[in-house]
């Protein structure tokens, strides 16, 4: 549970961002902040700039205006103690889980011996061992998406990025690797933003949810999600809180996209 007295690790300050020369504006004065090895969970309508907001975290995609500081510094471009883990994966398909795990060390230029044994860490670590020298189209979904989580997490970054990373699994995979990432979160903490279209999921993995709004996004309220952890997700759905902030985070994307309709699947 994220300690409110901790200072903050990302700082995002009136952050906007247009694309087509102006024509399309994505985000406008987005300010938030997350706390140090906190699990921050992000909402909002479809095309609000969620993935934007990441990549400009991330250093991929610069800002029109505002900043982003991690620890103090400002993001200026990509940084090796910040990772991100988008929804498709992006495994090199003529890799080895192994080689896939391994690729961040060595663009680093970590020794031989270091990647080997990291890597060997982690492939036990994320529930791998027996599948390391499988290609891609040789594992499942959930097994290539814990071979992109063990990349993201061998390098050991400060902060974790996740753009809806279980967003094209099926149900039952989506629900084992939300308790995974839980438990490898628990295990190494780390500063951790996760983005879904999920309500279900938001709650059950954030410690807070920040609800963005519609185009041009920016952060409409962040509420805090006082479930004690480790959270059993039958137990939590059925907390009285949970049925709340459900209830409230619903009401609030349907006032975003002004439409009167029933829950679609998209956001249950």
């Amino acid at each position: 549970m994220r300690d409110i007295a901790a200072p903050a690790k990302i700082v995002i300050e009136g952050v906007r961002k247009s694309f087509r020369r102006g024509a399309t504006l994505a985000l406008n004065a987005c300010s938030l902040e997350v706390a140090e090895n906190e699990l921050l969970s992000i909402i909002g309508p479809s095309g609000c700039g969620k993935t934007t907001l990441l990549r400009i975290i991330d250093g991929l995609t610069r800002s029109d205006a505002g900043r982003v500081l991690v620890g103090g510094v400002e993001i200026s471009g990509p940084r090796p103690d910040i990772a991100i883990v988008f929804q498709h994966f992006g495994l090199f398909p003529w890799k080895t889980a192994y080689e896939n795990i391994a690729y961040g060390l060595r663009v680093q230029g970590r020794p031989a011996a270091e990647i080997r044994e990291t890597v060997s860490a982690y492939v036990d670590l994320v529930g791998l061992s027996g599948f390391a020298f499988n290609y891609p189209y040789q594992l499942s979904g959930g097994m290539q998406q814990r071979v992109g989580l063990a990349r993201a997490l061998a390098i050991n970054p400060a902060i974790l990025l996740m753009d809806e990373p279980f967003g094209a699994l099926d149900a039952q995979t989506r629900e084992l690797m939300q308790e995974e990432l839980l438990r490898l979160w628990r295990l190494r903490p780390k500063t951790l933003v996760f983005v879904t279209h999920s309500i279900d999921e938001a709650l059950l993995l954030g410690s807070r949810v920040a609800l963005m709004t519609s185009r041009p996004g920016s952060i409409k309220e962040v509420l805090t999600v006082d479930i004690p952890r480790p959270r059993d997700p039958d137990t939590v759905r059925r907390s009285p809180q949970y049925l709340a902030l459900r209830s409230h985070i619903w009401q609030q994307l349907r006032r975003e996209v002004g439409r009167d309709l029933t829950m679609p699947q998209e956001v249950q």
